[in-house]
């Protein structure tokens, strides 16, 4: 496989540092941000390996800085990926203060805008690159109360990169990445209700997986799967269905252990 080298926001937890870790073992460069600065001297020490600087997606200047710093340690980018992104509490609209509601927003629809402003232009320039946008909650347009910022969020995005698709210059290409249901505090966060929980608890059991199940196939076709307008999906409505069909004669606890947050 050619070595590529790899920007990944939002990549000091969750399914961004799942990523960054198997982009790593298989012998990719790679750079990743994050805002929590003691968070990201934490993963810099772990990963030496990868470039890991502070860095805010709702600010573009901020995200410029990275694509610099990436350019500078590694001499260029190939693949952009637009991971980072936030939840909020589980609440209808009226009940959000619009702090919440501003930061979800900003995060994950004007930080992907400002990754894509950032890198397409600067790919442009240098040659070609690819840049992936991360899909969620929302994006096949299924409504879930509670999450109605959140899934437009992940429903804009989805719209966004579509019609990207359709605008990028000569040699660049975007696509989305879609990692399903990963349990991550993005996944389980929110609930008020232990009740809620548990029986939502039912339903990732069936359908979900954890970070280290994903990580690998998705970080494999991020580097492989680069055609423009590509879509990359790891729950499919037959793995859905499979799962549903065999829930009762397969037992499976995600929580039996603490799941990489």
């Amino acid at each position: 496989m050619t070595t590529r080298t790899v920007v990944v926001t939002g990549g000091t937890r969750g399914i961004g540092l799942g990523l960054t870790r198997e982009l790593l073992a298989a012998g990719h460069r790679v750079a990743v941000c994050g805002t929590d600065s003691e968070r990201v001297a934490e993963v810099a020490a772990e990963l030496p390996a990868a470039l890991a600087i502070t860095a805010d997606v709702t600010d573009r200047a901020s995200l410029r800085r990275l694509w610099d710093a990436a350019v500078d340690r590694f001499g260029g980018v190939d693949v952009w990926i637009n991971n980072a992104g936030v939840a909020h509490p589980r609440a209808p609209i009226w009940e959000l203060p619009e702090t919440e509601a501003r930061k979800v927003v900003s995060t994950n629809l004007i930080g992907v805008l400002n990754g894509c402003a950032v890198a397409i232009p600067a790919m442009a320039a240098a040659g070609g690159g690819h840049v992936w946008n991360m899909e969620g909650l929302g994006s096949d347009g299924r409504s879930v109360p509670g999450l109605t910022v959140y899934g437009s969020t992940k429903r804009a995005v989805t719209y966004l990169t579509r019609g990207l698709a359709r605008e990028v210059p000569a040699g660049v290409s975007v696509g989305l990445l879609s990692p399903g249901m990963v349990v991550t505090d993005l996944l389980t966060g929110g609930y008020a209700d232990p009740a809620e929980l548990a029986k939502a608890r039912k339903v990732f059991n069936i359908l979900a997986d954890r970070v280290e199940t994903v990580t690998p196939w998705l970080a494999e076709r991020a580097v492989t799967r680069t055609r423009n307008g590509e879509h990359v999906a790891w729950l499919t409505t037959g793995k859905v269905m499979r799962r549903f069909a065999t829930a009762p004669f397969r037992r499976r606890d995600l929580f039996a252990e603490t799941p990489e947050s």
